[in-house]
């Protein structure tokens, strides 16, 4: 027996997949049919595309790019309070930004000072996604991002020789707490607006460790 056990070696372990913080790239992830989710989301399967990280002065953050069959394109990350939640976001272009909020007002997010929003309109792609309200509760807090996956790949320390890319993070809340914005601004002047939800784990139907 020991013969044979040298000779083909020990079978590999099937890897096992309990908790989003473990996922990895070609994992698969499906959402529960629940109609509190978007329709977007609603018994939908998405495969993790990319592990990006988030990092700031004093934590990093893990991002995982979902891709489902259609190529359409959605961020998960966890939010920890009291207790863990699914942030799922949503990238707007600026057709979409220009006819859900006043234009005007929408600037006011880059002056200093609390900033109150009103959606000024429903589009598809905000159906299910966006509170009526929203309100600043960031300015202007400095990150870096990178390609890379912190858990397992070395990434720089804050600020060091090679920090990421550099951006600006401006995050609102919905007057509904289970929505937020955040606005990400780019050295080079652009911008990234992600509309965004909270869900309890238990939006999770479930996970697949990829082949």
């Amino acid at each position: 027996m020991s013969f044979f056990k040298k000779l083909f070696g020990k079978p590999e372990e099937q890897r096992k997949l309990n908790r989003v913080d473990d996922l990895k790239v070609d994992d698969i992830f499906i959402f529960d049919d629940s109609f509190a989710l978007p329709e977007l989301l609603r018994g939908a399967q998405f495969l993790v595309s990319a592990v990006n990280s988030y990092e700031y002065e004093h934590h990093t953050e893990t991002e995982w790019v979902l891709i489902d069959d259609r190529n359409t394109q959605i961020y998960l990350s966890l939010y920890k309070d009291d207790e863990t939640y699914l942030k799922i976001s949503l990238k707007l272009n600026d057709d979409d930004v220009a006819e859900l909020f006043d234009l005007d007002q929408f600037a006011n997010i880059f002056e200093q000072g609390e900033t109150i929003i009103d959606k000024h309109s429903d589009t598809p792609v905000s159906d299910g996604w966006s509170s009526d309200t929203y309100r600043q509760y960031t300015f202007a807090k400095v990150g870096y991002f990178h390609r890379k996956d912190h858990r397992s790949e070395q990434i720089s320390e804050y600020q060091g020789k090679d920090q990421g890319e550099r951006f600006e993070l401006y995050q609102l809340e919905g007057s509904d707490d289970r929505f937020g914005m955040d606005l990400e601004v780019w050295d080079d002047g652009d911008t990234d607006v992600f509309l965004h939800m909270y869900r309890p784990l238990t939006d999770i139907k479930d996970m697949y460790p990829g082949s």
